[in-house]
């Protein structure tokens, strides 16, 4: 996934704010260069990069629906996309985003899922190792 990023980016510049990946979906905040909206085609490039170079064993059987759309199984054929309004709409969706494999069951504290921006936040000094902010998260945009 990384190396997926890492050729699009090459490409299709864009920043990478804050992201976490989980074992059936990721959550991301990019910054797009001044005056580029290109977002839907660096996730189809994103997408096909890493469904050609991934364990094949990954991609399950895909349904004859799915075939005739030339869709894989491993992506939904759909994504949400968000403009951040002010800084407390940054801050709420970084905070979704690195609470999330908490939300999910797969961790006790953000700090121990691996694959998360939350590491580069705690090393910049911006979050605490023991940062976990469940009460902000369940009344903010994270409510279901």
């Amino acid at each position: 996934m990384r190396e997926a990023f890492r050729t699009v980016r090459i490409s299709r510049p864009f920043e990478i704010n804050a992201i976490v990946i989980l074992p059936d979906h990721l959550h991301c905040i990019w910054t797009l260069p001044p005056e580029d909206t290109d977002y839907a085609v660096r996730w189809r490039l994103i997408k096909t990069w890493f469904t050609k170079h991934c364990d094949r064993g990954l991609l399950i059987p895909v349904k004859a629906s799915r075939q005739r759309k030339k869709q894989q199984a491993i992506w939904q054929s759909r994504y949400w996309e968000h403009l951040l309004r002010d800084n407390l709409d940054f801050e709420r969706h970084v905070d979704y985003i690195h609470y999330n494999p908490c939300k999910h069951g797969l961790v006790a504290r953000p700090i121990d899922w691996k694959y998360s921006s939350f590491h580069r936040f705690v090393s910049r000094g911006m979050l605490a190792p023991d940062w976990n902010c469940a009460e902000k998260i369940l009344d903010g945009i994270g409510a279901e």
